[in-house]
């Protein structure tokens, strides 16, 4: 993992492919790197070492739930679905084996006081789960008060780190704010019974 303001040589040629939120890519191309932003949102970076297949998601949960049985709410278990999706991919491409997995994970930053602390809630989330699951992160930048720009070479495993300024928080800020006002907003339509009991 680099962390530096320039980029190194490796991350400064061939194509590079942006993951939003809610994506999952996955490629074993030589001179492929995905990129993405991180505010309070975390990306995980999986990569089976012997087939030198890698790839990336980009997810936010929103508000922990109340109910113990469900810790972290309905939007947990879409962080759930990209953890599993990623690896599923990889390991379908890759060798098909778990210990050959290598995991980095990076974001959860706390980037807008108006939002509860959405970065540790995800960084919690993500411990947890690659625990439950048996696995251990190789690398990871996590927390701060500061968004990032991730790039992440799929083929080679290499990360490259990039801090960004306030300009980048406020502007990452009102993105986040803005997803979770949508997600508040939704109403759910009571389920219609066609079922009619005598």
């Amino acid at each position: 993992m680099v962390m530096s303001s320039s980029l190194p040589p490796e991350f400064d040629r061939g194509v590079v492919t942006t993951v939003h939120q809610g994506d999952c890519l996955v490629s074993n191309e030589v001179d492929l790197t995905f990129s993405t932003v991180l505010g309070s949102c975390v990306s995980a970076c999986v990569r089976d070492r012997v087939a030198n297949v890698g790839g990336m998601n980009h997810f936010l949960l929103a508000e922990q739930s109340a109910s113990a049985a469900d810790r972290y709410g309905a939007s947990a278990r879409y962080g759930a679905f990209a953890m599993e999706q990623l690896i599923n991919k990889v390991l379908t491409r890759g060798t098909g084996r778990k210990a050959n997995l290598e995991i980095k994970v990076f974001g959860g930053g706390k980037i807008n006081g108006a939002l509860d602390d959405i970065g540790l809630k995800n960084i919690e989330f993500v411990r947890e789960f690659l625990a439950n699951e048996g696995y251990e992160m190789a690398k990871e930048d996590l927390g701060g008060s500061y968004a990032r720009r991730v790039m992440f070479k799929p083929y080679s495993g290499r990360a490259f780190i990039k801090r960004l300024d306030n300009t980048a928080n406020a502007s990452i800020a009102r993105e986040e704010l803005a997803v979770a006002a949508s997600r508040r907003s939704v109403i759910t339509k009571p389920v219609v019974d066609d079922i009619e009991l005598f």
